[in-house]
């Protein structure tokens, strides 16, 4: 193993145990380098390692510091209260009642002979015709619905979003994404070799002048967006925008893939990008949030000059749906189980929202009431990774800093995103409760 490697498992150990913890600064290259008795170049490599692997971030000006973690058994940045943790990381909804909606489809499922088509040969990645025509009810928004020709089926989102990445841009390649994004857009590009160049950003999203400086610098060979419900500023991109942005695609003889994951949950949002420019945009969704991630399908929306290559990209990467989940994905539809649960985690989000105004009012927030997640851009003097950690160790709640969003070598910001989804309503508000102590305490 070369001496980098060694010298991060070092590191990461000490991580793991606790004798580094979340917030930690670690000391300047340099410094490192001689109490460990490297080369500069080798300090260098080894902080470069601990990046990759996710257990730090650094932060231009301020230096290196440990990401926050799971709360570890001693006291971190102040004694622990002892309170159970609260995810707010992860951000599953979950509507009540939603499991008696699916086991109705799945009971149907249980038959001999519906059981032995489902499960007797792989899915292919175009589905059926059933399933491409229950997939395209289920992606229709006002003003546009998909061609049913032109869907095709992954495991999940991320599988869709892989393949689709996989088509368009050859490793080595840039991809142009929002400054701020979706941080399984950094994983997955990262596994392909995919460089990403961040795109600057307005209250309306991707502004359109930063992302033709970017192509007109170096060649892009695609672009990445998430125009309804951003993750994680919640911002919905404007009719007038879509429409100069898929102008632009056509102008600049790219194709974008464009990321609907969450917009169900805002029924009055615009029609989507691929709306505008169909012949420019691969469209990802999924049901993992309209129902459960468990059980679940990814769907992709392929042009017709690019659907062979991202059926071919699905099946390499072994990213096509399981025969089983694409049935049930199929029943679910047509029985209203999918749309029952999209209404009532519409309402839902509504509960949640009133919580966090009344908990957090006075702050500094960005999202939508249509949103399950919250960007706060945090009182100062706090750091984000530091509020990380003590909202871990104070208060027992885990969130995302700001870091984790970040792409590019620019500063990351002084926020963090709050999931609302996954925690029931009564966890929430006294989640949200603890957070806003531990800000009004100070670092």
């Amino acid at each position: 193993m070369e001496e980098y490697r060694r010298i991060a498992d070092r590191v990461e150990a000490a991580v793991r145990d606790g004798r580094l913890r979340p917030g930690d600064r670690l000391p300047p290259q340099r410094v490192f380098a001689r109490r460990h008795g490297i080369a500069n170049s080798t300090a260098i490599r080894v902080y470069g390692e601990l990046a990759r692997r996710g257990l730090v971030v650094g932060e231009v000006g301020r230096g290196t510091f440990v990401r926050a973690a799971p709360p570890l058994p001693g006291p971190a940045l102040a004694e622990a209260t002892g309170a159970a943790p609260v995810d707010l990381q992860l951000n599953y909804p979950s509507a009540e009642g939603q499991s008696e909606l699916m086991a109705r489809a799945l009971t149907a499922l249980a038959r001999p002979d519906v059981l032995t088509e489902a499960v007797s040969r792989p899915a292919p990645a175009g589905g059926g015709p059933e399933a491409r025509e229950a997939a395209a009810a289920v992606l229709a928004r006002p003003g546009w619905a998909p061609d049913p020709d032109g869907v095709l089926f992954a495991g999940n989102a991320r599988q869709a979003l892989a393949a689709a990445l996989s088509a368009l841009v050859p490793p080595g390649g840039r991809l142009g994404v929002e400054a701020l994004t979706y941080p399984l857009v950094k994983a997955v590009a990262e596994r392909l070799n995919i460089r990403l160049v961040p795109l600057a950003l307005d209250a309306e999203g991707v502004r359109p002048d930063s992302l033709e400086a970017a192509h007109r610098a170096a060649p892009l060979a695609a672009v990445y967006l998430q125009p309804t419900l951003h993750n994680p500023l919640s911002t919905t991109t404007g009719e007038g925008r879509r429409a100069e942005l898929a102008e632009l695609l056509r102008r600049l003889d790219l194709t974008a893939v464009e990321d609907t994951t969450w917009a169900f949950l805002a029924p009055d949002a615009p029609a989507p990008l691929a709306a505008h420019a169909p012949e420019r945009v691969l469209l990802v969704d999924s049901l993992s949030k309209r129902l459960a991630p468990g059980l679940t399908v990814g769907y992709l929306v392929v042009p017709a000059r690019l659907r062979a290559a991202a059926a071919d990209a699905l099946r390499s990467g072994a990213w096509t749906a399981g025969g089983l989940a694409l049935a049930a994905a199929t029943r679910w539809t047509g029985d209203g189980t999918v749309a029952e649960a999209v209404a009532a985690k519409r309402a839902d989000t509504g509960v949640r929202h009133a919580l966090l105004r009344r908990r957090l009012a006075g702050h500094a927030l960005r999202t939508s009431p249509h949103a399950y997640y919250c960007w706060w851009e945090l009182p100062a003097p706090w750091r984000a990774e530091t509020f990380t950690a003590a909202a871990a160790a104070r208060a027992g709640v885990a969130v995302t800093p700001g870091s984790a969003f970040a792409v590019g070598r620019s500063a990351a910001p002084d926020a963090v995103r709050l999931g609302l989804a996954s925690p029931p309503v009564a966890v929430l508000d006294e989640a949200l409760a603890r957070l806003a102590a531990v800000a009004a305490d100070g670092p």
